[in-house]
């Protein structure tokens, strides 16, 4: 994997404008003093596939707000193996623990999907959190939806099936995509999960017997997103309903 030492390589030297901003939904959901404090510190970054945007004790420069791009939150452990905890997309950050009073984290971000987003210095976002309270309130509450999604993965693996399991890792990832087609693999979607790749690939099976999904190498496709909702277990919908909730009007997932 890549990591460069800042998230992401520039891919302009002017500042994004609303319209771009707003492919991210917590941008979009900014009032209009805070995007003019914003938008001359905003950049325009392009996020490659593997790109590590911090690791696990790393100083977090920038946070990261994605457009079109995933980023896949993992716990490493000491034998080398990372389990995924978080989604991040279109509807969120990455770096939020900067603004819980931590430099680091012993989490990794790692690129999962291509794409682009906006890069902001971590010490102008800690700076507007402590003293803008409209942009506090949003990211209090984008923090709560972010650890409802953490609580709900680790009840996920404990209680349910690989093939619900499965089920609420392709929804949460079709809500933050512009596609219902996933570039990746089983032996990918095993690691993320921290499963067997075999009862990945039974449990795709079954959902493509069922007409739900299609599958070719290295691609999943949603062929009915309603019945792999029906399909799934009560966790993407408290998710998504958490999402829903507390993001602002304009920003909900």
């Amino acid at each position: 994997m890549r990591s460069p030492s800042l998230p992401g390589n520039s891919t302009s030297d002017r500042a994004p404008t609303r319209e771009e901003a707003c492919g991210n939904l917590l941008l979009a959901g900014l009032p209009a003093d805070a995007w003019e404090r914003w938008q001359p510190f905003l950049e325009v970054v392009d996020l490659n596939r593997g790109d590590v945007l911090y690791d696990g004790g790393d100083p977090i420069s920038h946070v990261v707000f994605p457009t079109t791009a995933i980023v896949s939150l993992q716990y490493l452990l000491q034998d080398g193996r990372a389990t995924e905890i978080a989604i991040i997309g279109r509807p969120g950050m990455v770096g939020v623990s900067r603004l819980r009073g931590g430099e680091n984290t012993p989490s990794r971000a790692v690129v999962q999907y291509s794409g682009q987003a906006m890069r902001l210095p971590a010490d102008f976002l800690e700076q507007e959190f402590t003293t803008q309270p409209a942009v506090m309130h949003m990211l209090l509450r984008y923090m709560q939806a972010l650890i409802t999604q953490m609580a709900q993965n680790a009840v996920c693996h404990r209680h349910h099936s690989i093939e619900q399991h499965l089920c609420r890792w392709l929804l949460l990832n079709l809500d933050r995509m512009h596609s219902n087609e996933l570039p990746v693999t089983h032996e990918n979607i095993a690691q993320l999960l921290g499963v067997r790749r075999e009862g990945v690939t039974e449990a795709a099976g079954q959902l493509q017997r069922a007409g739900l999904i299609g599958r070719r190498r290295g691609h999943i496709t949603v062929l009915d997103r309603p019945g792999l909702e029906a399909r799934c277990c009560e966790c993407y919908a408290v998710v998504r309903r958490e999402y829903d909730r507390l993001l602002p009007p304009s920003s909900a997932a």
